[in-house]
């Protein structure tokens, strides 16, 4: 079972923020609660490992979780935040004052994206699924968790559901909420999204 885990909220979320990869974006106090609360919630399972994100707000997520369930965890650049170039920092209406839908155009690829040295959506996603891939044949038959950011759980809803852009903008993965991935002969299927309490899913595995 492969466990996404959105990091749990932090100061760029409240201030509407495109923080990338930058430094010292901690957690706010109702993020370090929230974290709290879903590594109660990740009890009931036989975790084996835990991966994060280097960036801070995902990194102490899951410490938070780790610490909570007795175990270590390991970053892995694979997991970590997209690299948002010039818009590094840019608040998310004036973005949307000057380009229009830039989410959007993320998810289809506008050439603004690469233009501004934004990581591209096919790039996030080729990382998650090679990070994926390394933990299906490292992990076989075990439960991991990879605590990380909404694009990269995106990434991987859109090679397990094929959703198109338009889909992809609409759908918002919610801090410190889990997506649950089943694999079974390298296939995948979505078992949960947006979850917060998983004895809801538990006596399904």
């Amino acid at each position: 079972m492969i466990i996404f885990l959105r990091h749990a909220q932090a100061e760029n979320n409240t201030k509407r923020v495109l923080a990338g990869r930058t430094e010292g974006v901690p957690l706010t106090k109702a993020g370090i609660e929230q974290a709290e609360q879903i590594a109660k919630y990740l009890k009931p399972i036989d975790i084996s490992a835990i991966y994060s994100s280097p960036i801070e707000r995902a990194s102490h997520t899951a410490e938070i979780v780790a610490k909570n369930n007795s175990l270590d965890y390991e970053l892995d650049d694979r997991l970590t935040e997209i690299d948002m170039g010039k818009f590094t920092l840019v608040n998310y209406d004036n973005l949307l004052a000057k380009y229009g839908n830039i989410f959007l155009k993320f998810y289809e690829n506008d050439p603004v994206i690469a233009e501004n040295q934004v990581e591209t959506f096919p790039q996030v996603r080729s990382r998650i699924l090679d990070m994926v891939n390394h933990l299906v044949e490292k992990h076989k038959n075990e439960n991991v968790i990879l605590v990380t950011h909404m694009d990269p759980i995106k990434s991987m809803l859109s090679t397990v559901m094929d959703l198109n852009p338009k889909a992809l903008f609409e759908l918002i993965i919610v801090n410190s909420s889990l997506t649950i991935i089943k694999e079974q002969d390298k296939k995948f299927s979505l078992s949960a999204i947006n979850a917060m309490n998983i004895d809801r899913y538990y006596q399904t595995w």
